[in-house]
């Protein structure tokens, strides 16, 4: 028989008697069985969370945080060390306010969750974070390893794999293994080994993972991006907030334990994914509506734009091309949500819209962001095809599902990979609803942190070329995979006579789609150029409409008929280059796989 007390379990069932039917007398079960109540309790208490408004949902969350503190104390007092032991891979570059909030919360979900417990030290006994230095700036480092520094204070157990580790543990490789795996990871030499791109740094992070590991059996590897968080956001009458809702370690620990996974992903919600050069013309659109709407309000009249009961925008609603991966979003527009919170007017709430347009650059979208939406058991597994790259889980022999290509540095790496992963596991590549929270910016003047293929100049000119042209090349290797599996297996990648020509159909279909989304963001351009022109009598002389002729600028600059990344897409030489580059990395992918395969199986 169990002789746990359980309070917090005992007081939500007495003032919560439907709750779970059927409970026997908690002092008359065993401790095993005890356990496994609290297991069948928690998706009865999340359905009533989730339908909760504010502040009742703020009761719920409390009591919910409450209950697995306790049956984790259960799990400790009867010594069922069942759990595995997380590894945390965070991998950042230049980024120390990114990797504060990221590393935030991981310390506050094992507070507020208490997964695994603590050691004898004080320290997470089944949470290990590994912060995967990647930046340039001496001044970031430091900071970032005075924030592992500050967060092993607190009791979580962190690991600064800086630069210097880095290298000794590739050149630790054998000179001929390392060749057949230097894409895989890097060829830069030890003095600019910085800044090697995400997929390269996460991949070196996985051997660090691999000599952290004591017990393979009992260890997953969690890979994170340190502009992400665990949290989610939802949506409130004052707004959207943000929450520890999710124990994500508990139930990615129970289906790594009952299900048959190798990798499991989650989704982000949220700032989207995609970088602005796949947002542009849904974007401009939303920016037109507004100010369609503002154009018929009263400037110094009270603010009209706090629509907080409004759905959020759908999965993808951000992507132009939202289609091509299957989802349909049908509305023209969705409303700006005026985030300002103390009595405003329309005059102020335009101000604040204005000084956020150029965030768009870095990857905000004012008006899709991504809301979280409960959908019952966070145990529901369904098919996976994509890998989000900050956000998924593997188990020792899902260390060999690298994310592939990084010498290329092309964007819509994650669902490239995913795709060949489906291809090879199947249904043990899965997906389920434990989103993390994605925030692209995390300072006012967007100066403090590092987004490759994104360049900032004195003069306010954003300049996002490298990351267009990346995206691009990075769409075109994705649908080339997508269009060979259709119709051939992937031990048949390697043939790149036949690779060719599927390349070359998906080129022009590609440059079709991008040449109608060229036309229409530049004819918004043009209207939203007119608007500004002969914006109405009370709007005019706002410091906002600088901004917003400022905004226009940057977008002629980025996406009008002369810019750069614009060019290299026409350009038949360039783009010959490119798929030169992206035949030679499909036929080598089974080769590359194989070497890496063989360093984790030695």
């Amino acid at each position: 028989m169990s002789r746990f007390d359980a309070p917090v379990l005992r007081k939500l069932l007495d003032e919560q008697p439907s709750i779970l039917p059927d409970v026997p007398d908690l002092a008359a079960i065993t401790t095993g069985e005890l356990i496994e109540l609290y297991d069948r309790l928690y998706a009865q208490v999340e359905q009533r969370m989730w339908a909760a408004p504010s502040p009742a949902f703020g009761a719920w969350l409390a009591r919910y945080q409450s209950l697995f503190r306790e049956q984790q104390a259960l799990i400790e007092q009867a010594g069922q060390g069942l759990q595995h032991h997380f590894l945390i891979g965070v991998p950042v570059a230049d980024r120390p306010a990114h990797l504060r909030t990221c590393l935030e919360s991981i310390y506050q979900q094992c507070l507020l969750y208490g997964y695994g417990g603590r050691d004898a030290g004080g320290r997470t006994a089944k949470v290990t974070v590994i912060v995967a230095e990647d930046s340039r700036e001496p001044e970031n480092i430091a900071a970032h390893r005075m924030l592992v520094e500050e967060y092993c204070g607190k009791g979580l157990q962190v690991e600064h794999f800086d630069l210097p580790e880095q290298f000794r543990l590739l050149q630790a490789i054998s000179e001929t293994e390392r060749r057949q795996v230097e894409r895989l990871l890097t060829t830069q030499p030890e003095e600019r080994f910085y800044q090697k791109g995400q997929a390269a740094n996460r991949n070196l992070c996985y051997l660090k993972m691999r000599q952290l590991t004591q017990i393979k059996d009992r260890t997953l590897y969690y890979l994170v991006d340190s502009d992400q968080s665990f949290l989610v956001n939802r949506q409130n009458a004052s707004g959207e907030q943000q929450v520890a809702a999710l124990n994500y370690f508990y139930y990615i620990d129970r289906i790594f334990r009952t299900a048959d996974v190798r990798m499991l992903t989650g989704k982000l919600v949220g700032d989207p994914p995609v970088s602005p050069a796949v947002m542009a013309a849904n974007f401009l659109d939303d920016v037109a509506a507004f100010l369609a709407q503002l154009s018929k309000c009263d400037p110094h009249g009270a603010c009209s734009f706090h629509a907080e009961a409004a759905a959020l925008p759908a999965d993808a609603a951000y992507h132009d091309m939202a289609k091509l991966f299957g989802f349909d979003t049908r509305a023209d527009h969705y409303d700006y949500r005026c985030p300002l919170a103390d009595t405003h007017d329309h005059m102020a709430c335009l101000e604040r819209f204005a000084d956020r347009l150029h965030a768009f650059f870095f990857g905000e979208h004012l008006t899709r962001r991504t809301g979280f939406h409960y959908a019952g058991s966070f145990m529901d597994l369904s098919p996976a095809r994509t890998i989000y790259p900050g956000n998924y889980i593997v188990d020792f022999d899902g260390l060999k599902y690298i994310i592939p290509f990084g010498h290329l540095r092309l964007r819509m790496s994650g669902p490239t990979a995913g795709r060949l992963i489906q291809a090879e596991i199947g249904a043990r590549f899965a997906s389920v609803n434990l989103p993390m929270l994605h925030g692209r910016t995390v300072t006012a003047d967007l100066r403090a942190e590092f987004r490759p293929g994104v360049e900032r100049h004195p003069d306010a000119a954003v300049d996002i070329s490298d990351e267009f042209e990346r995206q691009f090349f990075g769409d075109l290797m994705l649908f080339t995979v997508v269009a060979w599996l259709k119709e051939n297996d992937l031990a048949g990648l390697s043939d790149a006579t036949r690779l060719q020509p599927v390349v070359d159909q998906v080129e022009n279909e590609l440059l079709e789609l991008y040449a109608a989304k060229h036309r229409a963001v530049n004819d918004r351009i043009a209207e939203l150029e007119q608007w500004l022109a002969a914006a109405p009598q009370g709007w005019q002389g706002s410091p906002a409409l600088d901004k917003l002729a400022a905004f226009l600028r940057n977008m002629r600059s980025n996406f009008g008929d002369a810019a750069p990344a614009w060019r290299q897409i026409q350009s038949r030489a360039h783009r010959g280059a490119r798929k030169r580059q992206i035949v030679d990395a499909l036929a080598n992918y089974r080769d590359e796989r194989a070497a890496w395969d063989a360093l984790f199986t030695r």
